[in-house]
């Protein structure tokens, strides 16, 4: 047994845990969490395949990951106890009648002599050490007074609400790891999602998107409502830094976009030989909108905003953002189709028309609005309370061991012939210097009492 115990309160065994912590923390974080696989094997290539097997690219709920803060939450729990139980005898139960060599041993000491009985002398220096607010005990043996004076007793434990904080942060990762998730949520204006693994709705009431003066992005806010039996019980704005937290679940302002799949395009028809002709049609994809006076049915099939040409000369959209934007129109009389190709917004006169029947028409992409949606990273972490209660213990901690370190003065005062010796002698448990000024002036003041 005696090995083991040794084995998990070893300071080696937690050095080399916190190194391991420490170095998939780094890990954790230079590598996206909870992305797609096919998002993997685009970064990381062939390697993502081992990554997804140990478990990398989801660190934080890995068995592994949580098998050694599992470990070290062990070790720190052995390494307390075992110290603990020392400490605890030292505090509650003191030894008051300590020998004198002992007492002279320490490195802070004195030794005078007094005209006067030891039960004076020893109410005089428990008087004196009362006003620098130390706890007193006496004990009395046959000729001899033994004083045991302390204080800041508190700053014995420093350490070990230290490793109690840790331990209740490592706990709080554990039960994180075990029962927390995270998922993305895109919701467009107006739509209301069920939020996985809870009781209750959300609804995007309103996006809003800031921009700086030369247009780049300034912030998001996503207009939020929260709906348990179909009754709203929760409404706030959102945006970076600033989330929403329901019922242990926390909503991210991430990203935002456009739902360029169901557009609402207007599109121009006009003639090159008649100016004056001019027929504004507005339209959804795949939406059929007629031309009474041409007898000509318009489709838009397709709509890109950021208008490309990739690999195998196939149309593909460089980004999400309406850049270059484009409509694929086809129109179509009698049901054969007469004329189809691209339109751009930005460049009216550079249209792709590839038409079988020649016609006058010329068309023209003039506008095109899309509903806004939010990107919102939701988060559900049930540790994350043990975790702020260790923060808070590891900060007591912390400033009870470097800020109130224990003091200890220790005096016998033996009687022979109606005069009296006293040997004092103290320790502290930092700040030395000043203790050594405060020891000096009881014993100076002892000194010169008469």
């Amino acid at each position: 047994m005696k090995p083991i115990i040794k084995f998990f309160s070893s300071i080696k065994l937690a050095i080399i845990l916190i190194i391991i912590i420490t170095i998939a923390s780094i890990l954790g974080t230079l590598i996206p969490q909870g992305r797609s696989a096919a998002e993997y094997a685009a970064r990381y290539g062939p390697i993502s395949n081992l990554m997804t097997r140990l478990e990398i690219t989801r660190l934080y709920h890995s068995w592994w990951y949580i098998a050694i803060l599992f470990l070290f939450s062990l070790n720190i729990v052995v390494c307390t106890l075992s110290r603990l139980s020392p400490k605890l005898r030292k505090v509650f139960h003191p030894r008051i009648d300590s020998p004198p060599k002992n007492i002279l041993a320490l490195k802070t000491s004195d030794r005078l002599k007094k005209n006067w009985p030891s039960r004076k002398t020893a109410d005089q220096l428990k008087s004196t050490l009362s006003k620098q607010h130390y706890r007193v005990r006496e004990k009395s043996q046959e000729n001899k007074v033994f004083i045991h004076g302390r204080k800041r007793t508190l700053g014995h434990f420093g350490s070990d609400i230290v490793h109690l904080g840790l331990l209740v942060i490592l706990i709080g990762g554990i039960i994180s790891g075990l029962g927390g998730f995270r998922d993305n949520l895109t919701i467009s204006e107006g739509q209301t999602v069920d939020v996985p693994q809870a009781d209750f709705k959300l609804r995007l009431d309103k996006f809003e998107t800031d921009y700086y003066p030369n247009g780049a992005v300034k912030d998001w806010k996503s207009h939020l409502t929260v709906i348990e039996n179909d009754k709203d019980v929760l409404t706030k704005m959102i945006e970076v830094n600033h989330p929403l937290s329901h019922d242990g679940f926390v909503f991210y302002q991430s990203s935002y976009g456009w739902d360029w799949k169901n557009p609402f395009l207007e599109v121009w028809a006009k003639k090159k030989q008649d100016p004056s002709y001019l027929e504004k049609i507005k339209v959804r994809i795949g939406e059929k909108i007629t031309l009474p006076d041409e007898g000509l049915e318009i489709t838009v099939l397709q709509f890109v905003p950021d208008f490309i040409i990739g690999e195998n000369n196939r149309v593909q959209t460089r980004s999400l953002d309406p850049n270059n934007p484009a409509a694929y129109i086809e129109g179509k009389k009698d049901g054969e189709t007469v004329f189809s190709g691209w339109i751009f917004a930005n460049y009216p006169d550079f249209s792709r028309m590839h038409s079988d029947v020649e016609t006058d028409l010329n068309f023209e992409l003039k506008d095109f609005t899309a509903k806004q949606y939010s990107g919102i990273q939701m988060a559900k972490d049930p540790g994350v309370n043990f975790i702020w209660l260790g923060c808070i213990l590891l900060t007591l901690g912390l400033f009870v061991a470097f800020y109130w370190p224990p003091r200890e003065i220790r005096a016998v005062c033996e009687e022979s012939q109606n005069k009296t010796e006293i040997i004092a002698g103290g320790t502290a448990g930092k700040n030395k210097e000043a203790f050594q000024s405060e020891f000096e002036k009881i014993v100076g003041s002892l000194r010169r009492s008469k």
